[in-house]
């Protein structure tokens, strides 16, 4: 998704499209986080229901929702795969803001997960092979043994995409913009909506 033209003119809480306001907000972070400003914490919940996050990295992102890509084998696999729902929050301190994301998630398309895939550094297709993400891990050399066979594997040619690494896409029914100001009296706007294809949202303005 393209940046757009600044749409609120240095108060964000006139805006009235979400996904146009992050675009807004996610270029400014590009050119002012140090690290990682696709970096988002991943909320989700286990067959207990106890809640478990991370930190992962937004990968793709359109008006249908927040892509990151997994081992489905992992934590946050497994998981999704009981309860397919889940939080992000985005946090640029250099900026002075947040946003978080709410919603029910579905993998992508196995077109889309080839796609991204094959755009990955080969050294990365290769670990996604080598890693048994989330499990037990003996030693380090385990590791290192595991990518060493998969290099040797795949030596000549393309690294073709594993069958239990994809994507998951957050569909979101709520978008929360939050903007640090003095003495604590934040700037907080809430947008909502009943369903995930549903094309119109609600705005509200929340107290700090």
């Amino acid at each position: 998704m393209e940046a757009s033209e600044p749409l609120t003119s240095g108060d964000f809480t006139t805006a009235t499209e979400p996904f146009l306001l992050f675009e807004e907000w996610f270029a400014q972070a590009k050119e002012s986080e140090p690290n990682d400003p696709n970096a988002m914490a991943l909320a989700t919940v286990d067959a207990d229901g106890l809640p478990d996050v991370r930190m992962v990295l937004l990968n793709q992102r359109d008006t249908r929702g927040f892509v990151f890509f997994t081992n489905t084998g992992s934590a946050k696999g497994r998981e999704l795969a009981v309860t397919p729902k889940a939080a992000v929050v985005f946090h640029w301190k250099s900026l002075r803001r947040q946003v978080r994301v709410r919603g029910p998630v579905e993998q992508v398309s196995e077109a889309e997960a080839d796609a991204y895939f094959a755009s990955r550094p080969r050294l990365s297709q290769i670990g996604a092979w080598a890693s048994q993400q989330s499990r037990p891990m003996e030693g380090r050399f385990a590791l290192e043994t595991a990518v060493a066979k998969v290099t040797a594997q795949y030596a000549l040619g393309t690294v073709p995409r594993p069958p239990h690494w994809t994507g998951f896409r957050i569909r979101p029914l709520q978008i929360e913009f939050w903007h640090d100001r003095p003495f604590r009296l934040h700037d907080r706007v809430v947008f909502a909506r009943e369903t995930a294809e549903a094309p119109e949202w609600t705005k509200t303005r929340l107290y700090p």
